[in-house]
């Protein structure tokens, strides 16, 4: 895999956002259990930065879905991995890497309060607000960004460029 890339968001602006918003959830849930849901796959490498950035008890889930098929959204989610244990009435915060369309996110606000938590915090690291397909309102955002692709941070192209410690534009697509 050889795409032409250019740093987006660097590692020292994502660290620094991961660190903001790690203490704004301390704030907002001090003295408070939580439960982190990751919401796999390309939210895995921010879930594990924010959480260490959240100073309480975090207990960690992990929820799987697919709504892809090369770089853009298939407008169907799959679950292909389900909670362990039940969010009923626990505070929550879901984490996801990206709002696109915002079906996957709607999907998943839906899905989780349909499991009565007590309260329930979205948190996305990046938002696309003219790539929305449906209204989909998110409690906290990291960064903001035009309709482009991009890959990094967990975020991929087919099963490539998760690893990448920043978040970076891919040239070569229209």
């Amino acid at each position: 895999m050889n795409l032409k890339l250019s740093t987006y968001i660097s590692e020292e602006q994502i660290q620094k956002k991961v660190q903001e918003l790690g203490d704004q959830l301390t704030k907002k849930f001090k003295d408070t259990e939580i439960v982190a849901i990751c919401v796999l796959k390309g939210s895995f490498m921010f879930y594990s930065d924010l959480i260490r950035a959240i100073q309480g008890d975090v207990h960690c889930e992990f929820f799987g879905v697919s709504s892809y098929s090369g770089t853009s959204s298939s407008g169907e989610v799959k679950v292909t991995l389900d909670l362990a244990h039940s969010v009923e009435g626990k505070h929550v915060i879901l984490v996801e890497d990206i709002i696109d369309t915002g079906l996957t996110m709607n999907y998943l606000k839906s899905n989780i309060l349909s499991r009565k938590p007590k309260s329930l915090t979205t948190i996305a690291l990046l938002e696309k607000p003219d790539a929305l397909k449906v209204p989909c309102e998110i409690d906290m955002v990291g960064f903001k960004i035009p309709n482009d692709f991009v890959v990094g941070y967990g975020l991929d192209y087919d099963g490539y460029y998760r690893n990448l410690p920043y978040i970076a534009q891919v040239q070569n697509f229209q």
